[in-house]
């Protein structure tokens, strides 16, 4: 029985330090920055609210790609996010907002079935002979872009860095538990 305990004990040890490992490398790599340029940003959706304004979070991303689109760090933006409970597709919220803020129209390629990381992933790719693009930016929350950046990977797209907007909330925390399980399973 004693052999069994210290054996669960050394389980669970490993099980939270690798968490916090992961945890560590997550946060890390989404607050990095590299300089790098690209030939397009995906910035991905996130929460419009019910009177058609975009949450804070959502804001905060896209003004990380207008950022990345006035320093001459990519030549396109691609918006992508789904049909939200609140009855709007968050895209063409998402391009409403780039285009009041200075954003070329012809510049915005919208994707509005991107219900999911996994989705926008593949829908990206989808375009890929269309809007021609060889490097990626992804911005999303920190939090994230690590494992978008490895879904990009996993489809064979290897050009592929991040930014992350500066906006942080208590439900990271949450955020960032959920993260490990799905860095794994999707």
């Amino acid at each position: 029985m004693k052999k069994l305990i210290k054996f669960l004990k050394f389980i669970v040890i490993l099980i939270i330090s690798w968490f916090v490992i992961h945890t560590t490398y997550i946060v890390i790599d989404g607050l990095s920055d590299n300089g790098e340029k690209a030939d397009i940003a995906v910035i991905l959706g996130n929460k419009v609210n019910e009177d058609g304004t975009l949450s804070t979070r959502l804001e905060k991303r896209l003004e990380s790609g207008i950022e990345l689109y006035k320093n001459h760090r990519v030549k396109k933006i691609l918006v992508s996010g789904g049909l939200g409970k609140e009855g709007f597709y968050e895209g063409d919220k998402m391009k409403e907002f780039l285009v009041s803020k200075g954003i070329p129209d012809s510049l915005i390629i919208i994707d509005n079935h991107g219900d999911n990381t996994r989705l926008t992933i593949e829908n990206t790719l989808k375009l890929r002979s269309k809007i021609k693009f060889n490097s990626i930016i992804v911005v999303s929350q920190y939090f994230h872009v690590t494992r978008t950046k490895k879904l990009f990977k996993d489809q064979g797209f290897k050009n592929v860095s991040s930014v992350s907007s500066r906006y942080f909330e208590w439900r990271d925390f949450y955020s960032i538990l959920r993260e490990f399980p799905a860095y794994y399973t999707q």
